[in-house]
């Protein structure tokens, strides 16, 4: 049975982490914090092309990726590193210097987990950890809604994705509108008069038939198939808004 595999058959298993920054100090801090919590480092990078062989080689859960580094910085490396594990795969958590970079919010639509500032509390990149390898997303929606309304409209040959959304039903198409305003499910429960277990069904069902990753992935999705716009409020996410 391949590494991946055992791990999927025991999920209580200590996560396995790639470290790619080429800051040796950084590297070495986040390796001894984690691994003083029980989480393995199976390999460091230095730059991105390191960082897409070694997560190859040794199929980790998470990788911690820092998102500006010479050669093939860690938006490329993010992109080949998903695009060859469809599916699953390890989850990636973007790590910055500045809160709400334009690099940050290209790494979530490349389908990053999330990002963290190198400033962490050790507690906290602990959990962080932890959280996606579950499979949950990182970043609060409200704050990926931010780095969407604050970057997408001037990212370069920025165009409205072309995703079907034909799959969806009309009540899954409401609460993706309302995923994408940043509402946690129980403000979406409140808000559809629905129970939470309901609304926790539809997310599924939504990331499944879309091929999402998390919920993240479904915020930036809203905005880029133009089902929410920037500046609508919440209650006027569930009415689908039309494409220019």
């Amino acid at each position: 049975m391949s590494q991946a595999a055992e791990r999927a058959a025991a999920p209580d298993a200590p996560p396995r982490v790639v470290i790619a920054d080429d800051q040796t100090l950084v590297r070495s801090g986040f390796r001894m914090i984690l691994n003083s919590a029980g989480i393995t480092v199976a390999a460091e990078a230095a730059d991105g092309a390191e960082a897409v062989t070694e997560v190859l080689r040794h199929r980790p859960d998470v990788v911690l990726m820092d998102i500006r580094m010479p050669g093939m910085d860690g938006l490329e490396a993010t992109r080949r590193i998903l695009a060859s594990q469809p599916g699953r795969g390890c989850r990636i958590i973007i790590l910055t210097t500045f809160d709400l970079d334009q690099y940050v919010y290209a790494a979530l639509t490349a389908g990053a987990s999330g990002f963290l500032l190198k400033d962490v509390t050790p507690e906290h990149l602990v959990a962080a950890v932890r959280l996606v390898r579950t499979g949950d997303a990182l970043l609060a929606p409200s704050i990926t809604r931010r780095l969407v309304e604050r970057f997408a409209p001037h990212s370069p040959g920025h165009q409205p994705a072309d995703q079907d959304l034909s799959a969806l039903t009309p009540r899954e198409r409401e609460v993706l509108g309302l995923v994408a305003r940043g509402l946690s499910n129980a403000e979406i429960a409140a808000h559809l008069t629905l129970s939470e277990a309901t609304v926790k069904t539809h997310v599924t069902r939504i990331l499944t038939k879309l091929r999402l990753r998390d919920r993240v992935q479904a915020v930036v999705l809203g905005y880029e198939t133009g089902i929410v716009c920037p500046g609508t409020s919440p209650a006027q996410a569930d009415t689908p808004q039309p494409r220019p």
